[in-house]
């Protein structure tokens, strides 16, 4: 931004100058902004082309509706290592179990289910809940695990 003063004249040639009168400059230097503007409109035309990816294709048209999302929260059932089930954060007994996953079941509009369970449990307390799940009418069971375990190929080494 420039500012500066300028001194009036009044017209007639350099003699007859007024003393003490002179106005502030009040221009805006939008050269920097005009730069910026234009190096991000750049930006834009270069990037918007590789936004839409894919192949053009005219799909067919059909009276299918959309596949529906899902709204509710999955449930979870949780296998601790001392041996506590969990249904989501609440602590069921054993036993208690298959009726209280039939109540849930008749409550919910989806049948899927996430099984966590920890390592330290034997394979057949988790086999065991997964044929309560069953029983209780969930039979779209995922097995919740880490991603950061060893490969097939570390195991037998």
């Amino acid at each position: 931004m420039a500012g500066g003063v300028i001194h009036k004249s009044d017209g007639g040639g350099g003699r007859r100058r007024r003393r003490g009168k002179s106005a502030a400059m009040a221009e805006i230097n939008i050269t920097p902004f005009v730069d910026v503007m234009l190096v991000l409109l750049i930006i834009f035309m270069v990037a918007a082309p590789m936004l839409t990816v894919g192949v053009p294709v005219e799909l067919p048209r059909t009276a299918a509706s959309a596949l529906p999302t899902e709204q509710e929260e999955p449930l979870s059932i949780t296998l601790t290592a001392d041996g506590r089930t969990l249904i989501q954060t609440t602590e069921v007994a054993p036993g208690e179990l298959i009726a209280r996953l039939t109540a849930i079941a008749a409550e919910r509009d989806s049948n899927k289910v996430f099984l966590r369970a920890d390592g330290a449990i034997p394979y057949e307390r988790v086999a065991q809940v997964m044929g309560a799940l069953n029983a209780g009418g969930f039979n779209n069971i995922g097995l919740v695990t880490d991603s950061d375990g060893p490969a097939m190929t570390e195991i037998g080494n």
